[in-house]
């Protein structure tokens, strides 16, 4: 959904301005002794909207590739098709904190969803995940009971693909004890994150190629250095999987 410059200021004012759930007395009394953060990836639209009023326009409702009457949008929502008739559509990046009534008025701003029917609001979901770095043993076991293994999201891992991976991993670990896979292959990026001491500040990680070391050549091209990467990886990978087996 487009919006003008002056549609968009209006729409995040009253983000700003919106009245947002607040914790009960007994979630305060849980979280009373814990460092509670947002997960980056999970933070809510009008918590977006307090780190600057064009935070959103910059981010998750960049409007930059987009055309609207032959004229690119000051910024657009993105919406996702709920189901097969397209008739029910999720509002992309608005998770929130926001009460339900604030949302049926808030929302309605959005240029097209004047009249929109919501049937479901909008809410935060909990990522529950160890301090990988310092409660994992190499090996991905708890170093305090070194017969747990974790994996999935509990890990500190994020995405499907990244949980099914590193489950298959500590299945790999428990019935063969394998080494470290290469720095070459985003597996073992992942793996080394998981259990770096070093860091500060640990969240969940999706699978990137930033993970990856840097060639000693920059490669300039996109598409190709994505490409040189995963050959690398693959090869990386040949390689250690033969010496594996010798």
């Amino acid at each position: 959904m487009p919006f003008t410059r002056e549609e968009y200021y209006t729409f995040i004012e009253a983000l700003l301005s919106g009245e947002q759930y607040q914790a009960r007395e007994f979630e305060n009394e849980f979280f009373r002794d814990l460092k509670f953060n947002y997960y980056e990836n999970c933070t809510p639209v009008e918590e977006l909207a307090r780190r600057g009023k064009d935070t959103l326009r910059h981010g998750v409702m960049r409007p930059m590739g987009l055309e609207h009457e032959g004229k690119i949008p000051f910024a657009v929502l993105q919406l996702r098709t709920e189901n097969r008739d397209q008739t029910a559509f999720n509002l992309v990046g608005c998770q929130t904190m926001l009460r339900q009534a604030e949302q049926k008025r808030i929302f309605r701003l959005i240029p097209g969803l004047e009249q929109a029917e919501f049937l479901r609001y909008g809410s935060i979901h909990r990522n529950s995940y160890l301090n990988a770095p310092q409660t994992l043993a190499p090996n991905l076991t708890l170093r305090n009971a070194r017969h747990v293994f974790v994996a999935g999201q509990l890990s500190g891992v994020e995405g499907y693909m990244e949980c099914v991976a590193t489950g298959l991993l500590v299945t790999r670990i428990l019935a063969e004890g394998i080494p470290m896979l290469p720095p070459e292959t985003i597996l073992g990026q992942l793996w080394r994150r998981l259990i770096d001491p070093s860091q500060k500040n640990f969240q969940p990680v999706n699978a990137n190629f930033g993970l990856l070391p840097a060639f000693e050549v920059p490669v300039r091209d996109k598409k190709l250095k994505k490409l040189s990467l995963s050959q690398r990886g693959l090869e990386a990978l040949k390689t250690f999987l033969e010496e594996e087996s010798d």
